[in-house]
C-alpha cells in the first residue's frame, strides 16, 4: 500500500465483530488469573552473569498448572530500573540472551516470555476443543471462548504482570511491552488488559488483527493460516463464518485497542503481505491513547531498523514523547 491508501483508511475501524460482553469477558478472565496463587522460581541461567547484568531463567504456573517460561535479564543498578515485557513472533520463541541484552545496555530490565507450545520452554497443556493442526488463532474455536488458545494466554501473562509487581529493584511507574508481528498483538492486549502497570508500548506491524478482513482479502495464508485451513475443512460453505468469527473478536487486537491508555508507538511497513497494512490501520485507528505512527515504504514483514532505534528514545527517555 501506499502513504496516501492509507490515509484513506483514517476512518477504518476494522471487519471483525466486537463482542458485546467484550470488556465484561476479558474483566471475568482477568480475575480468574487473579485468583491462581504465585508460584515462580528466579534461578542464574546457562549463561553466567556479568558485573553489570544478571541473566536469570523465570520459571512460573500459570493456567491450569502450566509451567512457563521467560528469560529475565536485570542491569546491576543501586536503584529501581525500567523493565521492558517483550512478546516473540509466530511461532518463535523469545530470542537469543544476546539480543535480548540491547535493553540492559540502556540501563532497562527485561522480561521475555516464551509463548507456550511454540518454540520456546513454555508448557502448552492443550485440552482445546477442535482442531489443533496448525494455527493457534484456531485452537479451541470449537468451545466456548474462555477456552481459546490466546485467551488463556493473556491470563498467563496477567499472572506474570503479577509477578512484576513482587520483584525487587524494578521501577514500576516504567514498565513497557514491546514485540513485532504476534509480539505486536500480544503486546497490545498486555496493556490493555494491565493499564495500571503498562506505562508505555512499541508495537510493529502487529498480528492478530482484523480476522475477517485477513480472510476477506484472502491473505489468510503462513501466520494466518489457520483461518483458511478452518474455513476449508470445518466451515466449506461459510455457513458457520459469523459464529467463529464471533469467538476470535474475543482475541482480536483492534478490539483491545480502545482499552489502551498508555502512548503507543507504531510502525507498518508498507509492503507487509503477512499481517496486511489495513487490518493494522484498524488496530491504530481504535487507540485512543497517545499515538505515533511510522509507515515504512518498502519494508514488508522484516527487521525494520529505523523503528528498532526509535525505541532508544521512546523507552530512553523519562517521559514518553511522540
Amino acid at each position: 500500500m501506499t502513504a496516501e491508501e492509507i490515509e484513506q483508511l483514517s476512518g477504518y475501524m476494522g471487519t471483525t465483530p466486537m463482542p458485546a460482553d467484550f470488556e465484561e469477558f476479558w474483566s471475568e478472565r482477568m480475575k480468574e488469573a487473579d485468583e491462581i496463587p504465585l508460584d515462580y522460581e528466579i534461578t542464574q541461567s546457562e549463561i553466567p552473569s556479568f558485573d553489570t547484568c544478571e541473566y536469570l531463567d523465570l520459571w512460573f504456573k500459570g493456567m491450569g498448572g502450566a509451567k512457563l517460561y521467560a528469560k529475565f535479564l536485570k542491569p546491576v543498578s543501586d536503584k529501581p530500573v525500567p523493565l521492558v515485557l517483550q512478546f516473540h513472533g509466530y511461532p518463535g520463541a523469545s530470542r537469543s540472551w544476546l539480543e535480548q541484552s540491547s535493553f540492559a545496555g540502556m540501563g532497562i530490565a527485561l522480561i521475555a516470555i516464551d509463548c507456550p507450545g511454540q518454540g520456546g520452554f513454555g508448557e502448552d497443556i492443550g485440552g482445546f476443543a477442535g482442531t489443533t493442526v496448525t494455527g493457534h488463532i484456531v485452537a479451541g474455536i470449537d468451545g466456548p471462548p474462555e477456552n481459546l488458545y490466546y485467551v488463556r494466554f493473556h491470563q498467563n501473562v496477567r499472572i506474570l504482570c503479577r509477578i512484576v509487581q513482587q520483584l525487587d529493584g524494578i521501577d514500576l511507574n516504567r514498565v513497557f511491552v514491546n514485540g513485532g508481528s504476534q509480539g505486536g498483538g500480544l503486546s497490545l492486549a498486555c496493556a490493555a488488559l494491565n493499564p495500571d502497570l503498562i506505562n508505555r508500548g512499541a508495537i510493529l506491524y502487529p498480528f492478530l488483527s482484523d480476522y475477517r478482513m485477513v480472510w476477506e482479502l484472502d491473505a489468510d495464508q503462513i501466520a494466518y493460516e489457520g483461518l483458511r485451513y478452518y474455513s476449508r475443512w470445518f466451515d466449506p460453505d461459510d455457513t458457520k463464518a459469523d459464529e467463529w468469527f464471533a469467538k476470535l473478536g474475543y482475541i482480536d487486537s483492534k478490539n483491545f485497542a480502545h482499552m489502551i491508555r498508555c502512548p503507543i508507538l507504531f510502525g507498518t511497513g508498507l509492503a507487509d503481505t503477512i499481517c496486511p497494512p489495513k487490518t493494522q490501520c484498524a488496530v491504530y485507528n481504535n487507540l485512543n491513547c497517545p499515538k505515533k505512527r511510522y509507515l515504512f515504504d518498502g519494508y514488508g514483514h522484516e527487521e525494520i531498523q529505523d523503528f528498532d532505534d526509535m525505541i532508544l528514545d521512546f523507552f530512553g527517555k523519562e517521559r514518553a514523547e511522540l
